[in-house]
């Protein structure tokens, strides 16, 4: 089975929140609900531009969601959420100044690769007020990130102008379908 690795960037964006909203405390509490190496990786310095495992990133994920939300992904949703704004307000500011939602989510698929080294997102039927995103070829798909993934383009969308959004999780590999796919709509 092939290893997946996620950039550094979106643990950093959940370890930012923790501590926003828990302080070391909150911090100090994931790292005795999880595994060694998730205290490993939670207690150092995280560079945003290096690659770790994958499988840290969900543990990372479902232990915040198991401690300070109701162990039904919920949380998870929000910590995408709050990577979007973390990243698409500083680093990536420039997709909001000059893209539609539209445009937003095409240049999302496009750097898929500087943060995940597996899959990619496709966006396929894109117009002015809708779009399917599918990540396609991901190795190793877990609930998790799909519901991360649904939680920052959500944000995403928001933040370069989409009102009245919804996207809908059609199907997930993760739950036994053949794809992860994503439809959105806005005005």
């Amino acid at each position: 089975m092939q290893t997946v690795n996620v950039k550094g960037s979106a643990l950093v964006s959940r370890l930012a929140w923790l501590r926003l909203h828990h302080g070391d405390e909150g911090l100090t509490r994931v790292m005795a609900n999880g595994s060694k190496a998730l205290g490993y990786v939670a207690s150092g310095r995280l560079a945003k531009a290096e690659w770790y495992p994958f499988t840290i990133f969900c543990e990372l994920n479902e232990v915040i969601d198991r401690t300070y939300g109701s162990g039904d992904l919920a949380l998870v949703r929000e910590l995408g959420r709050n990577s979007a704004e973390a990243n698409l307000t500083t680093i990536y500011r420039l997709f909001l100044q000059v893209g539609s939602p539209k445009w937003t989510l095409e240049r999302a698929a496009r750097l898929w690769n500087l943060y995940y080294d597996s899959g990619k997102l496709v966006v396929s039927g894109a117009r002015s007020d809708a779009a399917r995103a599918e990540i396609i070829g991901f190795a190793t798909p877990h609930r998790v990130h799909c519901v991360a993934v649904l939680g920052w383009m959500e944000r995403a969308l928001e933040l370069a102008g989409a009102k009245r959004l919804v996207i809908d999780e059609t199907t997930c590999r993760a739950r036994g379908g053949s794809a992860c796919v994503f439809e959105s709509r806005w005005s």
